[in-house]
């Protein structure tokens, strides 16, 4: 795969997982107001973002074609590690930008700006850690 297909299916990857993340996010919002509603939409958008994302880069990125609780589990485990550092940056960029503008707007932007940088650092350390034996790499990456 050329490295721009494999930057554009990612980045539309991304964009899934982003929509769903926000998605759930206003759901849950929309259930009051408070530190707690908000944080209980950060996780479950962090969450349901994850699963999306790992179900599509599993098959479309790294085409790994392990099957199995025990082979799902292990690359699961490893790939939720891996964004612990990417969630890092993207609760801390929701969060900063919802705490300077305290608009949902302003939130959403912070929140698109985390993802985007901590998806190109997600990509690198799954393709080294979590996916290194598996499918075809894009050339030149």
């Amino acid at each position: 795969m050329s490295p721009a297909t494999l930057a554009l299916r990612y980045a539309g990857f991304a964009v899934i997982a982003t929509i769903a993340n926000l998605g759930l996010q206003r759901v849950v919002l929309g259930w009051g107001e408070g530190t707690a509603i908000y944080a209980g939409a950060v996780a479950a958008g962090t969450l349901i973002g994850l699963v999306v994302k790992y179900i599509l880069d599993k098959r479309w990125i790294f085409f790994d074609t392990s099957t199995g609780v025990r082979a799902h589990g292990t690359k699961f485990a490893l790939y939720t590690a891996m964004g612990l550092v990417t969630t890092a940056i993207f609760w801390g960029t929701e969060t900063a930008f919802w705490l300077i503008w305290g608009t949902d707007l302003m939130r959403e932007a912070g929140a698109v700006l985390g993802l985007s940088v901590g998806y190109v650092t997600k990509y690198l350390l799954d393709r080294r850690y979590v996916f290194a034996d598996t499918g075809p790499k894009a050339e030149g990456i």
